[in-house]
Formats: structure tokens, sequence, C-alpha cells
């Protein structure tokens, strides 16, 4: 079922990048949630919702990044950040997680440098995934990536990626009040979770989408649109199912005349048999009554000889 507009929290999915092309609020709410993350402050930003990378040819994969931002770092390297909430639980989604971070990590690497500039240019990059499950089932609330080298894992390798795993329900490791408190509220988006001064300043931008008109009727008709495409769907399926009666009654009634058929070559062979068995008899009597025959030529040949 459907939820509507008012009930939907920061995790989904909608709602998040709703609020972060919001015009006036989208800047200033992700400064605060990369400021609770990152516990600093941030500079200028750019934000592009739903930035797709397209395929380098038609039989190439491409990827929708649901939030990207990039940072503008004066006289350093500026940093992309792409923020992914994400509730797809499956035991399959969960598996593909990390290759689709680093994915992710390849196409903003791929566009991030342009042609004759040095690699030392090359944006930092931070890919933030936030999942209401535990993507590596230790139960920490924050799993910090990084690339390293395995023979000497304390030496410096910095090649600027970083992957950030937010489990919101996690119990281990040291992350801030605030951070809790924030990831709380992302899964349950309701005003008496907006405990704090951050999260009230996030509760009255959340608010005031949820109350734009323009925002309920995108809501709608994604709603509708997504209703079709079940619809769509119900109808393919049962035109397939239909198609596959026929189909398997096709098959079903060419079994069941091959089984006709071959009972009546059973039949038939039965009948041969039964002609041959009657024939066998008939010989088996005829050659008793030769042989009884022979026996009484035979004594009246010793008849003959006597007399």
């Amino acid at each position: 079922m459907k939820r509507k507009l008012e009930e939907l929290n920061l995790l989904d999915d909608f709602l998040f990048g709703s609020v972060l092309t919001y015009p006036e609020i989208g800047e200033k709410f992700v400064r605060l949630l990369l400021q609770v993350i990152f516990k600093r402050e941030f500079g200028k930003m750019t934000v592009v919702p739903q930035k797709v990378y397209y395929g380098t040819d038609t039989d190439k994969h491409g990827a929708r990044i649901d939030v990207y931002l990039e940072e503008e770092i004066p006289d350093g390297i500026n940093a992309a950040y792409d923020v992914e909430p994400d509730q797809n639980d499956d035991v399959e989604s969960k598996a593909a997680l990390p290759k689709r971070v680093r994915f992710y990590h390849a196409k903003i690497d791929a566009k991030s440098l342009r042609s004759g500039e040095k690699y030392n240019s090359l944006k930092n990059v931070v890919v933030i995934m936030i999942t209401p499950f535990d993507p590596f089932d230790r139960d920490r609330m924050v799993y910090t990536i990084r690339r390293k080298c395995e023979e000497e894992p304390d030496m410096p390798y910095d090649d600027g990626s970083r992957t950030i795993y937010l489990y919101t329900k996690g119990t281990k490791g040291n992350p801030s009040k605030e951070l809790r408190q924030f990831l709380h509220y992302m899964e349950d988006t309701r005003q008496e979770n907006a405990v704090n001064e951050t999260l009230l300043d996030i509760h009255r931008m959340v608010e005031l989408v949820k109350q734009d008109e323009e925002v309920s009727l995108g809501y709608m008709k994604i709603f509708e649109r997504e209703e079709m495409l079940v619809k769509q769907g119900i109808k393919q399926g049962r035109e397939e199912e239909q198609v596959n009666t026929e189909r398997e009654r096709k098959r079903a009634d060419v079994a069941e005349k091959r089984a006709v058929a071959a009972e009546e070559q059973v039949s038939a062979a039965k009948k041969r048999a039964a002609a041959a068995e009657e024939q066998v008899s008939a010989a088996e009597k005829r050659a008793v009554t030769a042989e009884q025959e022979l026996e009484r030529l035979k004594r009246e040949i010793e008849k003959l000889k006597k007399g």
C-alpha cells in the first residue's frame, strides 16, 4: 500500500530528493547533513539531484546517483559527495552493495577529470550510503572504507576515495550523539524525534516540502505512474499466463494423442501376441496329433508283421 506524502521518512528517495532540490532549502539541508556526519563546517556547495552517468556505449551500464554534491575548496582539491539513502535489504541487493559503490566511484571519477588536467586535480570522492539495515552484520553505526596496502596496513595511502556506510540502528562504535539522533530522525521523520536545534531546523524544512502542492502533485504523479506500471505488469502477466496456459494445453493435447497412439500400439501388439500364441497352440496340437498318428501307424505295422 502506497504511503501518503506526510508519512514518508527521509530514507525515502522521493522525500530526500525533494528536500534537496527545494528552492532555498536544498543547499542548507546538505550543509547540515554533512556537518553532522563529518563534524566540520562546509564551504560553498553545489547540489545536483539524481545525476545520471550514462554508459560509454549502448551495451555499457550507467548509474543514477540520487544526490551528487560538490564542495568548492579554495586553494585545495574540490570534493564530490554522493549521498544515497538505500532501503533495499533483500539478499541480492545487500550482497551487491560494495560493488555497486565501487561502480559509483568509478563513474564519478571518470567524469571528474577534464582532458589535459593532471591526476593531482582529481576530486576527492566520498560515497555515503544511509541504510536501515546492517550492510555488514557487525552492528556498527558507521563503517568507513578506505584503500590500504595489505603488506603495510599502517602505511599512508590516500587516493582521495572514501565510502561511509551509516546504519541507522547500529550500536557499536563511538559516533557522536548528534549523528545518532540524526540517523534516528532519518528513519522516523517525526517532530518528536527532532531533539536538537539542527534537527528542528531540518524538520521545518521537511514540513515545508511536505506541505508544498507541487511536491504533492509530483508524488501523486509518481504514484499514478507506479500504479500504471503495476497494472501493465498485471496485464502482461495475465497475457503471458494465457499464452503459457494455451501452450501447456496444446502440449497436453499432443501428449494425450501420443498416449492414445501408444495405447493403440500396445493393444495391437497384444492382439498380435495373442494371435501368435494361438498359432503356436494350434501348431502344438497338430504336432501332438501327428505324433499320435505316427504311433498308431507303428502299431499297425507291427501287427501286420506278426500276422
